[in-house]
């Protein structure tokens, strides 16, 4: 049986990257939960991700590592490829750069509530908090997990409450991991407005930190759609891709932005220790929802043309869909 994924506007492109072989699987996608801890997601036994959403206070240490969910990403081999405040590998903490980059990360560092501003990103004296598994789904060809996540202010409780789902699609070599982002950001106390800066805000993602403590043939380059772009002038980017070499290999991370997300969008697309993402200022009236729609693309190997990353979003924003084609 083979399974295929995209839309009636890009089925050349389903054709060409999406196709896969059910019969090929050895069991599909699966979870593993470690409970309390973190949420496993398996394809065919290998590590994917991790959604890593522990929340331990009882001392400075673990408080440090546990103030926020995130999202590990792992190739085939089982190598890590984004960064954590230790991570599940053992890292030192005076070695590990910017600790508070966490694989792929959501949070804002200034964000207001009744008057006073809170620091959402760095999680000073404030935390994220996963509350529970709202929805978890695996079969051959998708994963898909949703998750309640409270944005808490100082008294514990929820400024915001995130609803996350995360999907992941099966997918050919040389690409790890094709994840869509898809949260809804609640208000649920009062107004909320999400303010910062392209550094310190929005939807992220860090590489592994071996990328920052490496030498030059690991440091982090950029892509854009076109010749030209300062991501620090031009906003509302389609996409921007990254390359980055670790002792594995090298990878690519396409981060893929809908054009429903707010705007202007700027990207903080230049940093060579590969942390990059998706940054805007929005208010959240009281009672209301912020929808945010951002796809992921992890991949082994050189950087793509830019012709088969305009492919990709234009699969994106056409919507995905699932065809049995037979068997």
């Amino acid at each position: 049986m083979k399974i295929r994924f995209g839309s009636a506007s890009v089925l050349f492109f389903a054709m060409a990257i999406l196709l896969c072989d059910v019969a090929d699987a050895a069991g599909g996608f699966s979870w593993q939960d470690k409970e309390g801890e973190y949420l496993d997601l398996l394809l065919d036994g290998n590590k994917v991700t991790r959604y890593m959403y522990a929340h331990d206070t009882s001392t400075e240490q673990r408080t440090f590592e546990t103030y926020k969910p995130f999202h590990h990403v792992f190739d085939a081999s089982g190598n890590l490829l984004t960064n954590g405040p230790y991570g599940p590998q053992p890292y030192s903490k005076d070695k590990v750069r910017y600790p508070h980059h966490r694989g792929i990360l959501i949070g804002w560092n200034k964000l207001t509530f009744e008057g006073r501003r809170y620091d959402l990103w760095h999680m000073k004296e404030v935390h994220q908090v996963h509350q529970k598994f709202e929805e978890l789904k695996a079969g051959p060809a998708m994963a898909q997990s949703t998750a309640l996540i409270h944005w808490n202010a100082e008294d514990g409780k929820p400024i915001l409450a995130e609803h996350r789902r995360t999907i992941v699609y099966r997918q050919s070599d040389p690409t790890v991991v094709m994840l869509d982002f898809l949260t809804e950001l609640r208000a649920v106390r009062g107004d909320v407005l999400l303010d910062g800066d392209p550094e310190h805000a929005g939807v992220q993602y860090r590489a592994h930190n071996d990328v920052a403590a490496g030498g030059k043939e690991g440091k982090a380059t950029y892509l854009f759609h076109k010749d030209g772009i300062d991501p620090k002038k031009d906003h509302d980017l389609p996409w921007v891709a990254m390359s980055y070499g670790l002792d594995s290999g090298r990878y690519v991370v396409q981060h893929i932005n809908h054009p429903d997300n707010p705007k202007p969008t700027i990207y903080s697309a230049y940093r060579d220790y590969g942390r990059f993402g998706a940054f805007f200022k929005k208010e959240i009236p009281q009672d209301t929802g912020l929808t945010l729609r951002y796809r992921i693309i992890v991949s082994r190997g050189d950087m793509p043309g830019r012709q088969k990353l305009a492919d990709r979003y234009s699969a994106f924003v056409a919507g995905a869909k699932v065809e049995v084609l037979g068997q």
